[in-house]
């Protein structure tokens, strides 16, 4: 692994913080972005940990040509947790960095902050290799590199998969979704800016998403996805009701929620800042679970690139209940995590290329409901 970042402090802390994993190595380090490419080239490292301000060459276009001189090396950005910093960690994401991490307050002592660096970086690079028992990781599938200008999603192979063979579940007429929810991680930025321009204008359905972000970091991607949207894109309110033609993210650190209150007829967003669930907030689990016990089966529920397994129990309520499970694949996924955990469940209804997922969302939803069906679901 190559450490960058121009704070000699910093680069020590990186490397302190990860020296005593038995599966990692720091190579070396580099002060500023040219020196960066230049160890790239006389290292090759796996991974690179990128700071963004630094002199001579920033890390954003140090970043530009580290795609096109090394496509397959794994970047996380180090980020300064402000408006400013969130900004420039977005557009290095679209630009084809994989992950990020922001940088906490300093701690008590060298050991404490090295401890909290630790806790936050590690995960994060260990997710893009897989592990066998006690063996010596290994590079992770990665989806094939192309060259990606700023605001684009990085270039993913128009890969054609056949849909996962499973069972079907039965489905009543009742059944025409409602709702449509969506479930998304690492690489989340890069995905969500290439499918959500596909929807349509005039699509007839409420879309809830959770991406895994902190707080101000939502707003500023809702920000982002709005430009490229059809449908309005922004953070979700306390209280707003759930309606067609927009598109509502969960606000970072606020779990997301649809309830319908005690005479009311419209399901509304409820936020709220309890515990993490599967060490996140939001969490998918959360809003999939509620979904499930207000539209049953009346959804489809699409699970993106992301580490870990949330919104697979999510996931499994709404697919009983007899919702439409979509998930993605492998091969265009920046991280198969929680999308693989759904497919090993054997839960979803088809595991598909990411350019795939909208065309098979809208297919679920173009029935059009009768009077009858429609009278069913408000009654639901």
């Amino acid at each position: 692994m190559l450490v960058v970042d121009d704070s000699l402090m910093m680069r020590r802390l990186v490397t302190l913080a990860l020296e005593s994993e038995p599966w990692l190595e720091v190579v070396g380090t580099a002060e500023n972005g040219r020196e960066a490419l230049e160890r790239v080239t006389k290292l090759s490292p796996d991974v690179v940990t990128m700071d963004i301000e630094m002199p001579e060459m920033d890390g954003l276009e140090a970043l530009r040509h580290l795609r096109q001189l090394s496509p397959l090396v794994r970047v996380v950005i180090l980020s300064r947790h402000t408006e400013r910093g969130a900004s420039a960690t977005l557009e290095a994401l679209a630009m084809g960095a994989d992950d990020y991490v922001t940088k906490t307050a300093a701690g008590k002592s060298l050991e404490d902050s090295t401890v909290k660096l630790r806790a936050e970086l590690t995960p994060k690079i260990k997710q893009f290799f897989s592990f066998a028992g006690d063996t010596e990781p290994q590079a992770a599938s990665q989806p094939d590199p192309r060259t990606a200008e700023t605001e684009r999603a990085p270039a993913i192979p128009a890969l054609k998969s056949e849909p996962m063979k499973i069972e079907p579940v039965f489905r009543p007429a009742s059944y025409t979704p409602r709702i449509v929810v969506i479930g998304i991680s690492t690489g989340g930025p890069a995905a969500l800016a290439r499918i959500l321009p596909q929807l349509p204008g005039d699509f007839g359905l409420p879309i809830l998403i959770v991406q895994h972000m902190p707080a101000l970091f939502t707003k500023l991607l809702c920000e982002r996805l709005q430009e490229r949207s059809k449908i309005s894109v922004r953070e979700a309110l306390d209280g707003e009701a759930v309606k067609a033609g927009s598109i509502l993210v969960a606000p970072g650190d606020y779990h997301m929620r649809v309830e319908l209150a005690s005479g009311d007829r419209q399901p509304r967003i409820v936020l709220d800042q309890g515990p993490p669930e599967n060490s996140c907030r939001p969490a998918v689990d959360v809003l999939f679970e509620s979904v499930s016990k207000l539209y049953g089966g009346a959804a489809v529920a699409a699970i993106l690139t992301g580490m870990g397994h949330d919104g697979l129990r999510g996931a499994k309520l709404l697919r009983n209940s007899g919702a439409t499970i979509l998930a993605q694949d492998e091969e265009t996924s920046a991280v198969w995590g929680m999308p693989r955990a759904i497919a090993e469940a054997k839960i979803a209804d088809a595991v598909l290329p990411l350019d795939e997922i909208v065309p098979r969302i809208l297919k679920s939803c173009q029935r059009r409901m009768s009077r009858d069906e429609l009278r069913l679901q408000e009654t639901h």
